[in-house]
């Protein structure tokens, strides 16, 4: 379960929403939003005491917000770390820079140096379980020809044997002794048809810089073992890593040799020729290409024990968050083809499923699930012929078990998380969310006498004339207009709305809408609209956006025929 920070939850003031301006507004763009604002909070346009202290405290903010968007400085850090940065740590950098493209770097270099630091503090573990399930009896069962018949009659005897024939563990974990230095321990353990094995591995890498690293690694297990590798960047487009391996074992020395010259060929493609000598020796050529939505891998290795040709292509859905992955392969061991999906699944974690074919080897289906660093994976033999049958059910029943799974245990426990994370902030911002409220209801208060001022100069020239605003959580009938909506945790900002109209037209930018004056968010969490009923000309117009919309008022597609 993954909760955010106090520090990260915290509400924070968003100047460019409150001044109704975009990220990329000019100087001119502040000062005319900071000019019209100050028409409607200056203390000195309220006589009434009351009124006088809420237009201080609302003007405090107006001349905030303006004093940090208009100076090129403050502006730069706000960008980049929001008011967190206008902190000590800020004005710091201020005086020792001038510029905010020198603010900007400075900030980056400090974000790096600080995810740095962070990076030394974890272990950064990593692990991998594997269980091969064989499954064969399903499809393909075995009886001895003198037992058929008793078998026949045996209903027990006539259950599939399903059994684990082999399982893989392995676990990492890194302990960074400087910024260029880094100690790995890994273990592994593996035990098939009865017999098992193990090995440990410890390893040291020191990074000269980014251009090259050499490691130093030591292994025990089936003998030990005492590999060197390094990685060096040639030129722009080429680069290479490679090393050498000595294994003792009883029988002598057995040296191994490995190494890949990898070329960028274009912006997304890259090319690799690889050599593996040793016991077994072989010599591959590859070629990936990676763009945004497809990826293709084409794949010639010659050697031993086994030659063969792959060609691979992954679609990406990236709205989906889905990757589609076909793969054809045959070489000296026979043939395979194999098709599957990867899903994302939440925040942390992708479960990916695959059909394999071959010749001689039969159909597979594996399924792997990775949350954070840790991967699961699960291969489990259906068949050791191609027959439809386990095809289909390899196909079919991972689809029907993600749906299933999805909709009864995934989305449940994602709206759970969601709530429990909206709780949190609640409690972490509830101090802040009443300040929020009273603030709004004192700035609409202000704006009393400006929206009687804009809305009676609308109506006397028939221009825009707000009739009703509300902003909030709205489920609305489809079938009903006008005041027959369902509303729940809503607020009335029709007058705010009209004080934003300027000669007859209205503009509302890409921001949280939550942080306009008069604003504040009803339905923390929650998603949030904005619904206006309007008149223009004296034609009626309706018009519904959600809290990340723009908005721009009057446009014929409001038009409405209710009158």
């Amino acid at each position: 379960m993954d909760y955010d920070s106090d520090e990260e939850n915290v509400m924070e003031e968003d100047y460019y929403s409150f001044l109704n301006i975009p990220k990329e507004a000019s100087r001119d763009d502040i000062n005319n939003a900071y000019r019209r604002l100050s028409r409607i909070y200056h203390p000195d346009k309220h006589v009434d005491l009351d009124l006088k202290a809420k237009a201080e405290n609302m003007f405090n903010k107006v001349k905030k917000a303006y004093e940090v968007l208009s100076d090129p400085h403050t502006r730069a850090i706000y960008d980049s770390l929001g008011t967190k940065g206008l902190e000590t740590e800020g004005w710091e950098i201020v005086q020792r820079t001038k510029t905010p493209a020198e603010i900007r770097a400075e900030y980056e270099q400090l974000a790096e140096e600080k995810a740095e630091r962070r990076k030394k503090q974890a272990t950064n573990p990593s692990g991998n379980i594997t269980i091969t399930v064989n499954a064969t009896d399903i499809f393909n069962p075995y009886y001895d020809d003198y037992l058929e018949e008793e078998y026949e009659n045996d209903i027990i005897s006539n259950i599939p044997n399903i059994e684990v024939s082999s399982m893989q563990f392995s676990q990492s974990v890194d302990f960074p002794l400087t910024q260029k230095d880094t100690c790995t321990l890994s273990g592994q353990l593996q035990t098939q048809n009865g017999t098992g094995g193990g090995g440990i591995n410890m390893s040291w890498r020191h990074i000269f810089s980014h251009k090259s690293w050499t490691e130093l690694e030591m292994a025990a297990g089936s003998g030990p073992a005492l590999s060197f590798k390094g990685f060096r960047t040639l030129t722009r487009r080429f680069f290479w890593n490679g090393g050498t391996i000595l294994q003792f074992t009883p029988e002598g020395v057995r040296p191994g040799i490995m190494s890949t010259l990898a070329m960028q060929v274009d912006k997304h493609s890259v090319g690799y020729l690889t050599y593996q000598g040793g016991v077994r020796s072989a010599f591959t050529t590859q070629i990936i290409r990676d763009t945004e939505k497809n990826r293709y891998n084409f794949s010639i290795q010659v050697g031993l024990p086994h030659s063969f040709v792959l060609l691979q292509y992954t679609r990406k859905m990236l709205s989906q968050e889905l990757k589609l992955r076909i793969a054809v392969k045959a070489g000296t061991f026979g043939g395979v083809l194999e098709y599957g999906a990867e899903k994302k699944i939440s925040k942390h974690s992708n479960l990916s499923f695959s059909v394999i074919c071959g010749v001689p080897s039969g159909v597979k289906l594996k399924i792997r699930l990775t949350r954070a660093s840790q991967t699961y994976t699960f291969p489990i033999h259906l068949c050791e012929e191609i027959m439809p049958a386990p095809v289909f059910y390899a196909t079919a029943v991972p689809l029907v078990l993600y749906i299933v799974v999805k909709k009864g245990f995934v989305e449940p426990f994602l709206r759970d998380e969601k709530n429990k994370k909206v709780e949190k902030q609640k409690q972490n911002n509830f101090n802040k969310l009443l300040e929020r409220r009273k603030e709004a209801l004192a700035a609409q208060e202000l704006m009393n006498a400006t929206y009687s001022r804009i809305r009676d100069d609308e109506s006397n020239k028939k221009g825009l004339v707000i009739i009703k605003a509300i902003y909030g959580k709205i489920i609305k009938d489809p079938n009903q207009h006008g005041d027959n909506e369902v509303t729940n945790e809503v607020l009335d900002v029709t007058v705010p709305i009209q004080c934003l109209v300027k000669d007859s037209k209205l503009e509302i930018y890409v921001q949280n809408k939550s942080e306009l004056p008069g604003f504040f968010d009803p339905a923390f969490g929650e998603e949030k609209m904005l619904h206006i009923i309007y008149n223009y000309h004296d034609q009626p117009h309706e018009i519904t956006v959600t809290d990340s919309e723009s908005l721009r008022l009057p446009k014929t597609a409001h038009r409405t025929n209710i009158t």
